[in-house]
């Protein structure tokens, strides 16, 4: 670590690559609708690897630090949604308490598995969406309406366990299950923003306390969350997010949906054939 801080180009290099992460996160995020960390994880899984982190601790790092942002973009959109009328508060009341606990269990869970665990986790689940994004067409839906308890709990748990545990805030699941359900997704995209707020504020503390004390992490880390990257992804997320948006309104998202998919499918295949040793 002491190298990397002596060599102030290298360091001038991972700060740009931080900033160039929360731009690219940011854009989007507000383009796509896409949460910022299916594409903050990683970037920052390769990137802290070129710090000298190994690659064990290294998606721990990305999946905490990742939680982080989540926070601050998170705070961001839900006001914007809120402005506009589309968050469900109701919704959120009823499902945080699944989300809450689901959150707890993963960070739990995820303070045990090694970081290869982790990063097959996100691989698959990246590679799922990629699938998703592809393929999808609208309509079609398991139900009319919300199925209601014990199943509603369910699916919050589900929610917070696995975003919690791959570094994501909620969206990336909650809307598809939402969907599912017939529930509006103009709704469902606003709410899942206030989902991503539940999970990254406990999710980010939790891996502070579990990486507390270890050794060999990247340069100003807290535990598994690095307030370098914090401090330069977050700025860059909500100051580009707009940018996204109004790209949005000029280019055909569909191309660009597609493209997006491409790459999140080679970067999940790059993440599963590094964590496996390939």
């Amino acid at each position: 670590m002491s190298q990397i801080l002596n060599d102030p180009l290298f360091l001038l290099q991972i700060i740009a690559a931080l900033g160039t992460t929360g731009f690219i996160a940011g854009v989007m995020a507000g383009l796509l609708g896409v949460g910022g960390g299916i594409v903050i994880v990683p970037v920052l899984y390769f990137l802290f690897q070129l710090f000298g982190t190994s690659a064990d601790a290294a998606m721990h790092v990305a999946v905490g630090t990742s939680l982080a942002t989540i926070i601050g973009t998170s705070i961001s959109s839900v006001r914007s949604h809120h402005k506009k009328g589309g968050v469900d508060w109701l919704l959120l009341k009823r499902w945080a308490p699944g989300v809450v606990i689901g959150v707890i269990a993963g960070t739990v869970l995820a303070a045990f598995l090694k970081g290869q665990t982790l990063t097959i986790m996100f691989s698959i689940l990246a590679l799922l969406v990629a699938i998703q994004m592809l393929l999808s067409k609208a309509g079609g839906h398991l139900s009319e309406g919300l199925p209601g308890q014990p199943l509603e709990f369910i699916c919050a748990f589900i929610i917070g366990s696995i975003s919690v545990m791959v570094g994501i805030g909620g969206g990336t699941i909650s809307v598809p299950i939402l969907s599912s359900f017939n529930y509006p997704i103009r709704k469902a995209v606003a709410s899942a923003s206030g989902f991503g707020l539940i999970i990254a504020v406990p999710g980010a503390l939790g891996f502070m306390v579990s990486g507390w004390g270890t050794e060999g992490l990247p340069v100003g880390s807290i535990g598994y969350v690095n307030l370098l990257g914090f401090g330069l992804i977050v700025p860059m997320t909500v100051a580009c997010a707009p940018l996204g948006a109004k790209i949005a309104h000029s280019v055909n998202p569909q191309y660009l949906k597609k493209g997006f998919a491409v790459f999140l499918f080679v970067t999940s295949l790059k993440m599963m054939y590094s964590a496996l040793g390939l």
